[in-house]
């Protein structure tokens, strides 16, 4: 990672919730969840916490570097319609090597909707990218 980030440091990322981000539209082939409300599934609402914060250190990484998500701690506390829009704080708690620590609150426009805590590893892409292969070939049939 390029020097520059720092505990403390600050970002947001917004995107509109479009109709497959809801929870009957989450997996085409979960028929059980077909009947569910049509809000943002918690799933969703992660993968943006995950987003934003890949945003927050994307210019920070080094060539051939990513970062991959490792831990997720937060809470889904209210629902959120397609159309509406989700903001999301990201604010770096820790970096401790090739780890980083994230505080992450969502926010549709009615208000608060989910909150915790986020870890991120960076990696060379290269080589995690031929491990996953490596694995995908002895497993996958």
């Amino acid at each position: 990672m390029k020097p520059g980030l720092a505990i403390g440091a600050k970002a947001r990322f917004s995107r509109k919730v479009a109709a497959n981000d809801t929870v009957p539209r989450l997996f085409d082939d979960a028929t059980v969840m077909a009947g569910m409300p049509d809000v943002l599934a918690t799933a969703r609402m992660v993968g943006l916490m995950e987003w934003a914060c890949v945003e927050q250190i994307a210019p920070y990484y080094e060539a051939g570097e990513c970062s991959l998500g490792i831990h997720v701690d937060v809470s889904h506390v209210a629902p959120t319609a397609p159309g509406m829009l989700v903001t999301v704080d990201s604010e770096v708690t820790a970096i401790d090597g090739k780890f980083l620590w994230f505080k992450v609150t969502a926010r549709d426009e009615a208000g608060l909707i989910g909150e915790g805590r986020h870890q991120r590893a960076l990696v060379d892409a290269a080589k995690f990218g031929a491990k996953a292969e490596a694995k995908r070939k002895e497993w996958v049939q």
